[in-house]
């Protein structure tokens, strides 16, 4: 998810009270995560979950603090539980508001955390090697989505789980490809999902910074047809590098590529 510069006060600010998170507090909280203030960021997205009890970004972006917070101590297994709890929370509060709403604007925002949601128990699915669970997850992320481009075609920050599924299925492993078929999902096309991400990157408002890392990672993985590619990626995160300087998420990718800003 996207997020604002980051913050320089040794306390993560608190949430306002309301109806739903506002996108300063959303900004906010990301800009802890992309800090490398992984804690202070759970603790952000935890008071704003329990102020805003039927808001879906709470616990969504919660569970997407202690996911960076696993990445860089590089162990995968890093809260699951709590990440699952979070993200079920989360993909709930998110189906029930989508119900509720009495506008299209609101349930396409219902719709977006809806996939974000289950995007991310895909994700978390798909590393474990639950391949059935991960492609499960991915259809109905891929559902929600969908729906929420067909009410606004506008919302840009849709295309990074289309994109993110849509380059997963185009590479990957035997098994996981088998499994997603036998679902329904079908395969994936890596250029188009390429270019969903590259304009998130770049068009993105709630999503775009995540859009760059993620895009970033495609490109790198890319190089070995391309290496004008690889150079890009590794441009992207350098830059990402240099705004958030804390983060030992892109130092470290910098450094296994044997580049640094």
């Amino acid at each position: 998810m996207a997020g604002a510069p980051a913050l320089a006060q040794d306390s993560p600010p608190v949430p306002d009270s309301g109806a739903r998170a506002s996108a300063a507090e959303a900004a906010a909280g990301q800009a802890l995560i992309y800090g490398g203030r992984f804690e202070a960021a759970g603790l952000f997205f935890s008071r704003l979950a329990a102020l805003h009890p039927d808001d879906p970004s709470g616990p969504a972006l919660e569970a997407s603090a202690l996911i960076w917070w696993g990445t860089a101590q590089q162990d995968d297994g890093f809260a699951g539980d709590s990440i699952d709890a979070l993200l079920t929370e989360a993909a709930g509060r998110a189906e029930r508001a989508a119900a509720a709403a009495t506008t299209d604007t609101a349930r396409v925002a219902a719709l977006f955390w809806l996939g974000t949601a289950t995007g991310y128990r895909a994700r978390q699915a798909e590393l474990h090697g639950h391949y059935w669970r991960a492609a499960r997850d991915a259809r109905r992320m891929r559902a929600a989505l969908g729906r929420a481009l067909a009410l606004d075609s506008s919302c840009v920050d849709c295309q990074l789980g289309l994109g993110v599924y849509e380059y997963a299925l185009a590479r990957a492993g035997v098994l996981a490809r088998l499994v997603a078929r036998l679902i329904g999902l079908g395969g994936g096309d890596a250029a188009r999902a390429l270019e969903r991400l590259r304009r998130v990157s770049q068009e993105g408002t709630l999503a775009r910074l995540e859009a760059q890392w993620v895009y970033a990672n495609a490109l790198v993985r890319e190089s070995g047809s391309d290496a004008a590619l690889g150079e890009e990626g590794r441009r992207i995160v350098a830059e990402l590098a240099a705004r958030f300087p804390d983060n030992p998420v892109f130092r470290r990718f910098l450094d296994s590529a044997g580049r640094t800003p």
